[in-house]
């Protein structure tokens, strides 16, 4: 069993940035791909971004290419999401996600995750 802890979330205006890490637990935690994943009000759950257990594929929605950036610290069973230049559309509720199939490839589909975070509310203020 794998649990997930995400922190980081607050409130930040517009054009800011904040630093989401995603704490990990489990001995196979380096192997599993991880991802993130956001529900803004009124809208369905989406991908965000994806790092493989490797680190070699990082796969990120259109939204928020060159603005935000995967990256994972297995030493520390964590993962971080970089959040640059936040517009209001970014508000959300953050979710990390484990899917412990070891694979290179990062799946963008929900169904495919096994274990989920809480989640950690992001607000960013125009």
């Amino acid at each position: 069993q794998v649990q997930l802890v995400e922190s980081g979330g607050e409130l930040v205006q517009a054009g800011g940035s904040l630093r989401l890490s995603c704490a990990g637990s489990g001995r196979t935690f380096s192997y599993y791909t991880m991802a993130w994943f956001r529900h803004a009000p009124g809208k369905e759950r989406e991908f965000v971004a994806g790092v493989s257990w490797s680190g070699g594929s990082t796969p990120y929605a259109d939204s928020v290419k060159g603005r935000f950036t995967i990256s994972r610290d297995n030493a520390k069973k964590t993962v971080y999401l970089q959040m640059n230049s936040l517009k209001p559309e970014d508000t959300a509720v953050y979710y990390c996600a484990a899917d412990r199939t070891p694979a290179q490839e990062v799946s963008v589909m929900e169904p495919d995750y096994d274990y989920w975070g809480l989640g950690t509310l992001v607000t960013v203020s125009s």
